[in-house]
């Protein structure tokens, strides 16, 4: 007899509980992560740079104005797989293996897809990965191969064939138009409704090479596109013997240009060919002075790219509208961000990989009203690695014990920065000299002063270009014009953010096992003295003498980031 009201007792808390578990689950809310490839902050009119009043993004913009926005949001390592690779498991790029482009994340370890599904969420991915494995964590994938195509793309998805084989394809649309109409399909026709949903919704555009819808090709061509001013003056305090080489000699070879001071890859070079109607009728540079042929390839490079970002804001406009209409806008948790940032024209330089300001910022903007108050500006630092941890509290899912990122939700509900908040970014770039000529360099980025150390060397410690040091003071000059790692006034704030960033690289795990031959090279030139600066000029040499050699012969495309 005395058993009964126990035996009751429990079938209440039983069904208690799982009346508040369905609770739970029903306001959980939806989860929309969208991300472009290459799409700088300084290209969002709600960051409120020089090309805001000319190219506004009022669809981005309205994240901002209902939301929150990050002044300081950084990514880790501003090249696209290893961004992504970040953010899919909340791991720097040294814990995740994806260093560079030929980096992946397997099934098994897509951190976020199988944390999402664990918490009861429909997860899709859709529109650019380029992690290379296949992404079967997900419930739903439908990925392009690699970069994909701008023009009748063709999508990867799961099927009866091996990973990659199965293709479905979309004649006469634009990328960007087809990623959100197959988000928009995934959306309205998901197999599980009565879950809640996280979607990767990922753009290709803007990457280069810029080629936007055909229905933006008159947009911003009767404008003369605003200029940054270091892509004219870039200053003699700028940069480092790293990337100026000794007596400047190197300045023609380190970082692709907008103009003709890279004879290897310039847009100069390249934009005329792929993209005539942007120049004058029967454009020869041979016609034009140096600062004439800078200028149409910066107007040229600046309108293929803010058309692509044009494509992205329309969208956004579609993608918003059907969560209006599903009444699912104010349930759904919607970021906007970027792989990286991107360099628009400053300091001549083009694409992302440099530490500096515009390649390393990532746009950063949340939307939530429920519990995220509107018009935030946050200028806490935060990583990429951050981003995966905080969808997850969102969600109500378990943070592993894998993530090296930390949420940063209660922060954007409170609107206050936690007193232990790190307080500097670390970046790497490991890619030596890939590409676009970019040296393998590491640093930190507080909310005042930035440290980049170039050691310049491949993973094999090869391929070497000259080490050097740059300090930035980012209060006095944002724009990263005049380097003061040499200026004796500032040889303590030197010293203790180098010895700043040894702690951080401790703290994130970054020892140099994963290397050896690398590290050997970072810790070589670390100190900087006299003989290690003699050292760099001399390598500064020898590297000009080896790329006139390739240059000569043609080797215009060399693999620089392995071997000797």
């Amino acid at each position: 007899m005395t058993l009964r009201p126990v035996a009751c007792l429990l079938c209440f808390l039983l069904v208690f509980c799982l009346v508040v578990q369905d609770a739970d689950a029903a306001e959980r809310p939806n989860i929309l992560y969208i991300m472009s490839d290459d799409h700088a902050a300084h290209a969002i009119s709600a960051y409120g740079s020089r090309l805001a009043e000319i190219a506004p993004t009022p669809n981005i913009d309205r994240l901002a104005e209902e939301g929150a926005l990050f002044t300081n949001a950084f990514c880790t390592n501003s090249i696209c797989s290893p961004s992504r690779a970040c953010v899919l498991t909340g791991q720097y790029n040294h814990v995740n293996g994806s260093f560079d482009l030929s980096g992946s994340v397997e099934p098994g370890k897509q951190m976020l897809a199988i944390e999402m599904r664990k918490a009861g969420y429909e997860t899709a991915m859709i529109g650019k990965w380029h992690l290379k494995a296949e992404p079967a964590d997900f419930d739903y994938y439908c990925v392009l191969p690699g970069q994909g195509k701008y023009h009748n793309p063709d999508f990867r998805v799961r099927g009866d064939k091996p990973w990659g084989k199965n293709l479905i394809s979309f004649q006469d649309k634009h990328v960007t138009d087809a990623i959100t109409d197959l988000s928009l399909k995934w959306l309205s026709q998901r197999s599980d409704k009565d879950k809640p949903f996280f979607l990767m919704h990922h753009y290709k555009a803007p990457h280069d090479y810029f080629d936007n819808a055909a229905r933006y090709e008159s947009y911003l061509a009767d404008v003369d596109i605003p200029e940054p001013e270091t892509l004219w003056n870039r200053g003699e305090s700028f940069g480092s013997l790293a990337t100026r080489g000794d007596n400047d000699e190197l300045v023609p070879h380190i970082g692709t240009s907008i103009g003709s001071r890279n004879p290897r890859r310039s847009y100069l070079l390249d934009l005329p060919k792929l993209y005539p109607n942007e120049f004058p009728m029967g454009y020869d540079p041979a016609d034009y002075s140096d600062e004439q042929n800078t200028r149409l390839a910066y107007n040229a490079y600046l309108k293929k790219f803010l058309r692509c970002v044009k494509g992205i804001d329309d969208n956004l406009g579609r993608l918003f509208d059907h969560l209006e209409e599903t009444g699912q806008m104010d349930n759904t948790v919607i970021i906007y961000t970027g792989d990286q940032g991107f360099m628009l024209g400053e300091h001549d330089y083009q694409d992302k990989r440099w530490m500096y300001e515009e390649s390393q910022r990532m746009p950063f903007l949340v939307r939530y009203p429920k519990t995220v108050p509107a018009g935030q500006r946050f200028d806490t630092i935060v990583e990429n690695v951050d981003y995966g941890p905080t969808m997850l509290e969102f969600a109500g899912a378990e943070i592993p014990a894998t993530v090296q990122g930390r949420s940063f939700k209660s922060m954007l509900e409170s609107g206050e920065e936690p007193d232990d908040w790190k307080q500097a970014a670390y970046y790497r770039y490991w890619m030596h000299m890939a590409h676009h000529d970019n040296p393998g360099h590491m640093g930190i980025r507080t909310k005042t002063h930035k440290l980049i150390y170039y050691y310049g060397c491949n993973y094999d410690g090869g391929y070497q270009t000259p080490a050097g040091w740059e300090l930035y003071d980012l209060v006095n000059d944002p724009h990263e014009t005049r380097n003061l790692y040499h200026d004796p006034e500032h040889a303590k704030l030197a010293a203790k953010l180098k010895s700043q960033l040894a702690e951080t690289r401790q703290r994130v795990g970054d020892d140099g096992s994963h290397y050896p031959a690398c590290e050997a090279i970072v810790q070589e030139f670390w100190d900087y003295d006299d003989a290690d600066q003699a050292k760099a000029r001399e390598i500064s040499h020898q590297y000009l003498q080896r790329r006139l050699e390739e240059l000569a012969a043609g080797q215009r495309n060399i693999r620089t980031y392995q071997g000797k």
